[in-house]
């Protein structure tokens, strides 16, 4: 579709979509059998997030959907990528299947497939059944098997409508994160338990991939990735090499053994005997050939050498600039330059954003001004899809773009006090209202390409 005002237009087969997770938006926490996940654990944990949230109602989508999937269609979005909660379907993590899980998404596809709306569908976006952290969770090997059971019955269930499948999110949260930083559940602190978190999370990975497969005839299947596009925060070759170090840890301890090359050398040596025991198997099973790679880009990080820092030696370097209510830097460059740095380096395939988008402290709407302006985040997401569109035009892969986030909605540790949302939720009456931002990514959607008024 053409417009004189629209500039950097995308090809004709670019994918269009917004994006969720099952425990940031669901609620309904306690019905129809949901099982406990750590993040019920941890956000009912005194201290764990700010002012005590916990995402038991959230944004109510469990029973809400129908609306939510009319105002994806007011948007005009082409796809929807949302994540199945692993408690609604084996609330004892394994062994038996909750019938009215299984129920809740196959009403789900089914809606979305009547208004015209591909599902995308992640496995994991990070609710792990509580029962199986008491078994040691991702840091214990059988917590793979336990997923391989888990993307059987869901994909056995609704396999023959969505064909586009994401194993895992952001396995560096659900490892680093959750296991050594300790910000997100189950809040550990151990460096050893991490990386072994890692390695349960990629077999968990490979021993999806071939499961997918044989439910969900001619699907499209793959992982995504929060990769951090690392840069020297100066020329000396310490912080280059620290940066290098840092890229180590942050992507290539997933991208390599998940393209076939196991874990990278340079860290195997680092990491010592931190490194976890692997079997003759595992990493054939990790590199299970996938058809795309999702990323999600955020911000970037500039890393300078720190001697007195452990096992890493690296310390983040603040940059100068515009930074979100996150507190993370704008830099569209930083997306434009992993759009081309990774599939360089690694056979990905087909790539897709699956999370991009930036948390401010929006306005509510008001009966004098029933609007929510946020320019800022409209602005965010146009520097970035110039970005992402300047990436396909030197070669970059890239042929889908998901919005983060399609609402406001339980941010983690953070709770409701910050908000991604194209859609403006009032948490009291769940009353959603479409910001600006969304009113201009409806306008990319319909025009394939970026409105500069």
């Amino acid at each position: 579709m053409s417009n004189n005002n629209v500039t950097n237009q995308f090809p004709d087969d670019f994918v269009w979509g917004g994006a969720t997770a099952a425990y940031q938006i669901e609620g309904a926490a306690t019905e129809d059998g949901r099982g406990e996940s750590i993040w019920d654990r941890f956000s009912h944990t005194p201290g764990k997030t700010l002012n005590g949230d916990t995402g038991d109602v959230a944004c109510d989508h469990y029973h809400r959907w129908r609306d939510d999937i009319q105002l994806m269609r007011q948007l005009g979005l082409q796809a929807y990528r949302f994540s199945v909660a692993w408690p609604r379907i084996l609330p004892e993590g394994r062994g038996r299947i909750n019938e009215a899980g299984l129920a809740f998404y196959d009403r789900l596809v089914d809606g979305l497939l009547e208004a015209n709306i591909t599902p995308w569908v992640t496995l994991y976006h990070w609710d792990l059944p509580q029962i199986l952290q008491d078994a040691g969770g991702w840091p214990n090997r059988e917590t793979a098997d336990a997923f391989a059971e888990y993307t059987d019955a869901i994909t056995r269930r609704i396999g023959d409508r969505v064909k586009h499948w994401i194993t895992l999110n952001e396995p560096w949260c659900s490892s680093f994160l959750s296991y050594h930083i300790g910000e997100h559940a189950p809040g550990h602190k151990d460096f050893n338990e991490a990386l072994a978190a890692v390695h349960t999370l990629l077999l968990a990975h490979g021993k999806a991939v071939p499961i997918i497969r044989q439910n969900s005839s001619d699907a499209q299947v793959g992982i995504t990735l929060n990769l951090s596009q690392v840069y020297p925060a100066s020329d000396s070759p310490a912080d280059q090499a620290a940066a290098h170090r840092y890229d180590g840890y942050f992507n290539r301890w997933y991208l390599d053994p998940l393209y076939g090359r196991g874990y990278p050398q340079d860290m195997v040596e680092l990491y010592g005997d931190r490194v976890p025991p692997t079997e003759p198997e595992d990493f054939n099973i990790i590199a299970a050939p996938t058809d795309f790679l999702g990323l999600n880009y955020y911000t970037p990080t500039f890393i300078h050498d720190n001697p007195d820092a452990p096992i890493l030696r690296t310390g983040a370097k603040r940059w100068e600039g515009h930074y979100t209510a996150m507190d993370w830097l704008v830099y569209p460059q930083a997306l434009y330059d992993q759009l081309l740095r990774v599939p360089r380096d690694y056979p990905t395939g087909p790539l897709y954003i699956t999370e991009n988008g930036a948390a401010y402290f929006d306005q509510p709407p008001t009966p004098e001004d029933p609007h929510v302006h946020d320019p800022e985040r409209t602005d965010y997401y146009r520097q970035h899809l110039a970005a992402a569109q300047r990436a396909i035009a030197d070669g970059s892969p890239l042929k889908g773009y998901f919005a983060w986030s399609l609402m406001d909605n339980f941010e983690w540790a953070w709770g409701y006090t910050r908000r991604f949302g194209i859609m403006y939720v009032d948490y009291e009456t769940q009353q959603r209202t479409i910001k600006d931002s969304g009113h201009w990514y409806s306008q990319v959607i319909a025009s394939n390409g970026i409105n500069d008024r």
